[in-house]
């Protein structure tokens, strides 16, 4: 006598640890899964259908465009003795053959294998292609990954004949399939799925052709936004501690496009170009790098060596090549990783480092230091149109803001000058130095002459901070001992 398992009825969702899990169909059945069996429940007519071509629990569901196909995605299992029985569920319904097709009884099973038919002899026959497969252990070996492990998968299949279609992954998705998605632009011929790997890996497949399209790793989030800048049509670009160049549409809170990984380590500065062109500088790599209208790399400056040119051939095909160079060239170590960029007098670009030195240069020459000393202390004119920076040595250099060219170089003692501070008419610049003294230049020519007309001593420590007064006629000092003078 054979006896046939069938289920009959399954209840309820399972919405414990996935989510998107319940859809409804044109046909009225509302679609859901529960362990390793979908159900397809007609509420109104109080019927189920059920798709069961999974070995194991299903996480997560997805309905194709077409409202059609559906996708579900599956966990990975171990049984304890390593047998092909794997399959959970809660509340099945026996129904007996015809010869016992009065008798049916509503019973509680733990673990059974899907499409079973049990004789008394206790061999199985009729089962599904996936289980003759595991149960036929003569022809596995142990290590085989299918002998003892029911590999996560996703499986495509029809909703309405619930046949299976496709099945996506195997050998690929580690722990379980967690997330998957059709696409909508291009009539959901992609299925995107995100598996349970600790890099959370999320790959894209064309599933009709079960070959997948590309994959990436989870990024660990960062930290920081640590520089910011705007490109031409409006769009945001920030630079962030993870080395990512992120780019945000105009007017949006959204990612239009990003560069994973742009940089090794934080960027600390962003400049666009007059001509389009967006400059990178990372801290940790001290690399300077430039970036064309599509964010595709162009030129790369690393401050670690010599100087090196490279001819590169990029292109489609080999019929459709395109030529550019790009140098990489070694700023000296001594001064230190890049802090900010800034774009000249025509080609020329400003470095600012973390040791306090400015460079001058272009992307496809040298850079060379303008700044003989690392700078300390910065003022502006009242006017913007200069501005003044200190240095370790006591020497202090003014330069054009608008072209970064430099105007003048002056020197007072040998001290560190602490801070540079423009009255509020501009006439006159208070130089703080460690010496202990204040020096007072006159200043003309909105800020482009200057000359020395006092020096203000008396403080018993290296001077700190200064202030003018409303009327550019009085100064405050602070020093290294607090004390105030006027």
């Amino acid at each position: 006598m054979t006896s046939v398992l069938e289920i009959k009825l399954l209840e309820p969702s399972w919405g414990r640890d996935c989510r998107n899990n319940l859809y409804l169909l044109p046909t009225g059945e509302t679609v859901y899964f529960i362990a390793s069996v979908v159900v397809l429940y007609n509420v109104e007519e109080q019927l189920q259908r059920h798709y069961t071509g999974h070995n194991d629990d299903v996480k997560c569901l997805a309905v194709h465009p077409d409202r059609i196909t559906i996708a579900t995605g599956q966990v990975a299992g171990t049984s304890k003795d390593g047998k092909w029985i794997n399959c959970v569920f809660q509340f099945l319904a026996l129904k007996l053959n015809q010869n016992l097709r009065a008798r049916e009884n509503v019973i509680a099973i733990r673990t059974i294998p899907l499409h079973l038919q049990v004789e008394k002899s206790g061999e199985a026959e009729g089962l599904s292609e996936d289980a003759q497969l595991l149960r036929d252990k003569s022809s596995l070996e142990p290590t085989s990954p299918i002998y003892g492990q029911l590999p996560p998968n996703v499986r495509i299949w029809d909703s309405v004949t619930l046949n299976t279609l496709h099945v996506i992954g195997i050998g690929f998705f580690d722990r379980a399939v967690t997330c998957i998605a059709f696409s909508k632009s291009n009539g959901g011929s992609n299925l995107c799925a995100v598996d349970d790997s600790n890099d959370h890996v999320l790959s894209v497949w064309d599933w009709q052709k079960e070959e997948r399209l590309a994959d990436v790793k989870k990024q660990e989030k960062p930290k920081f936004v640590l520089c910011v800048t705007f490109s031409e049509n409006g769009d945001t670009i920030t630079g962030d501690s993870s080395g990512n160049i992120l780019v945000w549409g105009k007017g949006t809170n959204r990612i239009s496009y990003a560069v994973q990984g742009a940089h090794e380590g934080g960027i600390f500065a962003l400049c666009m170009l007059r001509d389009g062109t967006l400059v990178s500088g990372g801290g940790k790599d001290r690399k300077l790098i430039s970036w064309d209208g599509n964010y595709q790399k162009l030129h790369k400056t690393e401050a670690l060596g010599s100087y090196e040119q490279t001819d590169i051939k990029v292109g489609i095909n080999p019929k459709n090549l395109m030529t550019f160079e790009i140098f990489s060239m070694q700023i000296p170590e001594q001064f230190g990783p890049i802090r900010t960029v800034a774009e000249g007098k025509g080609d020329v670009i400003l470095i600012g480092t973390t040791r306090n030195f400015v460079l001058q240069g272009t992307l496809s020459g040298d850079f060379t230091p303008i700044t003989q000393d690392p700078a300390q202390s910065s003022g502006f004119h009242p006017s913007g149109s200069v501005v003044a920076v200190g240095t370790l040595t006591g020497r202090w250099f003014v330069f054009d803001t608008e072209t970064k060219d430099l105007v003048t170089v002056h020197t007072d003692g040998n001290e560190q000058l602490s801070v540079m501070r423009y009255s509020p008419d501009g006439n006159f610049l208070a130089i703080g130095s460690h010496d202990n003294c204040i020096y007072i230049y006159g200043v003309s020519d909105n800020g482009r002459k200057y000359a020395r007309v006092g020096k203000c001593s008396g403080h018993s420590s290296f001077i700190t901070h200064l202030d003018w007064s409303v009327n550019s006629q009085f100064l405050m000092s602070n020093s290294g001992d607090y004390e105030i003078l006027y």
